[in-house]
């Protein structure tokens, strides 16, 4: 019979702090998106272009489609944004809640868009090329 973990008072309230925090981290992320909607969905429809992770007709509609998810997500509750993720949610160990919404919504949402050509690359490598530059401009 297996034992029943029943986490003490001190337990429990570590426990909390440390959810709280991730909580307070991503909200802080999501409201950083607002002031830069712009400036990430060009950079990172530039890197992806350039990276050859992305082909497409016509980048200004990338760089227009990845700015509009980018407005979706921040107007977005908590439960779309994780029901979007959650096959992407193990790509790495500590995900950004940013680099990881828009790696899924290209993967899921944009794939189909008229003037996407084909994605190449491995979602890892689509996450790590997002990542670096949603992290040169969010916390």
């Amino acid at each position: 019979m297996g034992k029943t973990f029943r986490p003490s008072h001190r337990e429990a309230s570590l426990l909390s702090k440390i959810e709280s925090s991730k909580e307070q981290a991503r909200r802080k992320a999501l409201s950083a998106v607002r002031d830069h909607i712009d400036t990430l969905g060009n950079t990172i429809s530039m890197k992806l272009v350039e990276s050859k992770l992305v082909e497409t007709n016509n980048k200004n509609s990338l760089q227009e489609q990845i700015s509009k998810g980018l407005q979706t997500m921040c107007r977005a509750e908590d439960f779309d944004i994780d029901y979007l993720v959650a096959p992407y949610r193990h790509l790495v160990k500590q995900p950004h809640v940013v680099s990881l919404y828009l790696t899924a919504y290209l993967l899921e949402k944009l794939i189909d868009h008229k003037s996407i050509v084909d994605i190449y690359g491995s979602d890892n490598d689509i996450y790590a090329c997002i990542n670096k530059q949603v992290t040169k401009l969010l916390p």
